[in-house]
């Protein structure tokens, strides 16, 4: 199976952003691409450096106009895309979701983006409400889709649960990038842990994980792109550049999933009756 990946970088006007995308997506389709996943929350430059009401405009529902647009161009050319949106549930209620559209053109599924950042010029927590769909694996026609978004990333429990429910590739549609005022070492520290991290969830999950990140200079945050695919073992097939926009088309191999799972059986030796503190906040052994 064929994956490609968009990083692109945004401009202020959301109809020529997703133009844009799906020009990168027809590339990516003419390079071979079955499933081709976009960056998160494409649409636009990324909002969340500021508490703005105004902002909530931008939010869709879905089904809506955008899911529309990219399910004509699955079914057009039979392919699978991953999107990440800014949803309208209802009045009042937003999520930060990311759809994948079959190769039909029909919805297969949803996720909507479970953790949720509140930091320095990335104030999500006031436009998104955490998802409520859980970790779930989709059913496409090239394969079951795993799709987590960006600060999932971090998050072991949130990777072990998704392969756990049938996925053998993992998407996160991404947007993360340095503040202006960092240092070149904390950039490099920054990236480092970024991709490692992510790196790892391929090697205890046993499968491939495509990370999908935005490029370009926005407000203070200078998105660092350098989109990757990491085969089961964790080796890098695959990287963008810091600074450019790139469609990435990369083969994978269903059969490495299995040989991987087989020799590095982490999936059979888990201690599964060991792990209820999981599902506490700390373990204080003093209270």
């Amino acid at each position: 199976m064929t994956v490609g990946l968009v990083q692109m970088s945004c401009g202020t006007k959301p109809a020529e952003n997703l133009k844009k995308a799906v020009s990168a997506i027809g590339k990516a389709v003419g390079e071979g691409a079955q499933i081709v996943c976009l960056q998160e929350l494409f649409r636009s430059r990324y909002f969340c450096q500021s508490e703005d009401v105004k902002m909530f405009e931008l939010a869709e529902t879905i089904p809506g106009p955008t899911t529309e647009a990219l399910s004509k161009v699955a079914r057009s050319k039979k392919i699978v895309i991953i999107a990440s949106l800014f949803e309208k549930r209802a009045a009042g209620l937003y999520h930060n979701t990311a759809v994948v559209v079959d190769a039909n053109g029909k919805l297969a599924g949803k996720y909507r983006k479970m953790h949720i950042p509140d930091d320095p010029l990335y104030y999500e927590k006031f436009y998104f409400t955490p998802g409520d769909l859980g970790f779930v694996a989709h059913s496409t026609r090239f394969g079951r889709v795993g799709v987590l978004v960006c600060w999932d990333q971090w998050f072991p429990e949130a990777a072990r649960l998704t392969s756990l429910s049938g996925a053998q590739f993992l998407f996160y549609p991404t947007a993360i990038g340095w503040l202006s005022t960092e240092s070149e070492e904390m950039k490099r520290v920054q990236h480092q842990a970024w991709e490692t991290i992510q790196r790892a969830h391929s090697v205890a999950n046993g499968l491939y994980v495509i990370a999908v990140n935005r490029v370009g200079r926005e407000g203070q945050l200078n998105f660092w792109g350098q989109s990757f695919v990491a085969d089961p073992m964790g080796r890098i097939l695959a990287r963008a550049s810091a600074e450019k926009e790139e469609v990435l088309v990369v083969g994978c191999d269903f059969s490495k999933i299995d040989e991987t799972r087989r020799n590095w059986p982490f999936l059979r030796d888990r201690r599964v009756e060991m792990y209820s503190g999981l599902t506490r906040r700390f373990l204080d052994q003093d209270r």
